[in-house]
């Protein structure tokens, strides 16, 4: 078995014994890549389950193929025909090549209700776009002898500025615009439910309103890279990446100030670093429970 297999038989064998607790939230990796094609990480994408309904945050290369391992593994709330409500960080070709693949793969599967979709200004007309682009696709199962709802296929999308996008007595969910880079708009988003809080960064470098909105939170998932690691690039790529994304350091000073419970680390940029030196950069400045995620992680809330 090589060791790519090995890997992911632990990842599924972890992933099945953790979904025997029942959790009326949970937070399930579905993707924690970057832009570097490592065969072992989709990209972003990240699944918030509350009360047996999935929000998926981010449409990484891979999400749905990743959604139906964890489906298989156990987590009924990500089977295809229930892959319906989206949330998108930003627009980045990273966070949204599987925006195809959710729209589409899941209405072939017997998904019967629209995919809603909520994202910044922008996603509107990426959606627009891609529905044109499979135009053909659609005509030809809709009508012709392949059994296909009228409805699956169809999206609705609310653009956002920030603040509260969806809210019932159970669950608030609040889009936290961040600092990446050059985008006009980019979200964090935050879940609370029943006192229970998660946090969803995005990509972001340090933000003072994202660590606002982590205060108290029982898991922060956050971004970040290797700060000694970036020192060794070539200096444009230095500039880049100090305004666009988390230096470990800086991460934990932002745990540390929001009072956090539980850090996990996704989207980990190690430039050729490593796992330990990103951990140890953390370590440096928060004290408290960090995770290093990898794919199919899932972390219960009770």
């Amino acid at each position: 078995m090589t060791p790519i297999a090995k890997r992911l038989l632990l990842t599924f064998l972890l992933f099945s014994f953790s979904l025997t607790a029942e959790a009326d939230m949970k937070v399930i990796l579905l993707g924690t890549g970057t832009p570097f094609a490592d065969p072992e990480k989709s990209g972003p994408a990240t699944a918030i389950i509350v009360d047996g309904q999935a929000w998926i945050v981010d449409a990484g290369p891979g999400v749905v193929r990743r959604a139906s391992a964890a489906h298989i593994a156990g987590e009924n709330a990500l089977a295809q025909p229930n892959l319906s409500r989206l949330l998108i960080t930003h627009l980045h070709s990273d966070h949204t090549l599987g925006l195809p693949d959710i729209m589409y793969s899941p209405w072939t599967l017997d998904r019967t209700d629209p995919l809603q979709i909520w994202g910044p200004p922008g996603t509107q007309g990426m959606v627009q776009n891609i529905e044109a682009a499979y135009s053909e696709d659609r005509e030809i199962r809709l009508m012709g002898a392949e059994p296909a709802s009228e409805q699956g296929w169809q999206t609705k999308v609310r653009e956002t500025r920030g603040g509260v996008i969806y809210q019932t007595d159970a669950l608030t969910i609040e889009a936290i615009p961040v600092c990446h880079g050059d985008w006009t708009l980019a979200f964090g988003f935050k879940f609370i439910h029943e006192g229970k809080t998660v946090v969803i960064s995005g990509d972001t470098t340090y933000c003072p309103a994202l660590e606002e909105a982590a205060k108290g939170a029982d898991i922060l998932v956050h971004e970040v890279y290797d700060g000694a690691a970036l020192a060794l690039r070539k200096p444009e790529w230095q500039n880049y990446h100090s305004k666009a994304h988390t230096s470990a350091e800086d991460l934990g000073h932002l745990a540390t100030n929001a009072g956090v419970k539980s850090l996990v680390l996704y989207h980990q940029l190690t430039f050729r670093g490593s796992k330990e030196a990103i951990m140890a950069q953390v370590a440096s400045r928060f004290s408290g429970s960090v995770t290093w995620g990898e794919d199919l992680m899932v972390f219960n809330l009770e």
